[in-house]
């Protein structure tokens, strides 16, 4: 089967994942621009949150434009990593609504965890219907970003138990790490 209807499919998914996460995000109680000070932590998780969705979403589509086919088992793990996605809005609220804390921060470094994990579970299935000759097999290669995200996520959940604030700051790291799109793919 082709791509196109998994990748229709995923871009409503993320897009209603997105606006979740903006209708988390409450106007201050106060008219002056003081009254926007309270929100700056809860802002700017929800910018880390959206760009790990913007990253994934447009990773996504360079993937599958690059895959040809994807078979049953690919749509399966496609939904695998739509699940993992969908409860980034769920853990980022946790994290705004206890400012912060060890156990949400940790939470939302295994939402990312999983998520990593299961977007290269997706990338294997689809190199397998794509063959080991394929575009998109050549443009994965060895996938060393990728594998250093994991373990940086998890250092970061480890991390997460003493100070909240290392574990953020390793997350933030992994996403400027994939901010640029992968140019491997891109190609």
């Amino acid at each position: 089967m082709g791509t196109g209807r998994l990748e229709a499919f995923s871009d409503g998914v993320i897009a209603i994942i997105i606006t979740i996460m903006v209708l988390e995000l409450k106007a201050p109680h106060g008219s002056g621009f003081d009254a926007l000070l309270p929100i700056i932590p809860v802002f700017l998780s929800y910018a880390l949150s959206f760009v790990y969705v913007g990253i994934y979403w447009n990773n996504h589509h360079h993937m599958l434009h690059a895959a040809e086919r994807v078979s049953g088992a690919g749509l399966w793990a496609n939904l695998h990593l739509l699940f993992w996605l969908s409860l980034i809005p769920f853990v980022t609220a946790w994290m705004d609504d206890s400012h912060l804390v060890s156990a949400p921060v940790a939470l939302y470094g295994v939402v990312l965890l999983m998520a990593a994990i299961a977007y290269f579970i997706l990338a294997r299935v689809l190199i397998r219907d794509n063959g080991p000759a394929s575009e998109l097999a050549k443009a994965f290669g060895k996938d060393l970003k990728g594998k250093i995200s994991i373990l940086l996520y998890a250092i970061g959940i480890a991390l997460s138990i003493w100070q909240a604030w290392l574990a953020l700051a390793i997350y933030v790291l992994v996403a400027i790490m994939w901010f640029i799109p992968d140019r491997r793919i891109e190609k």
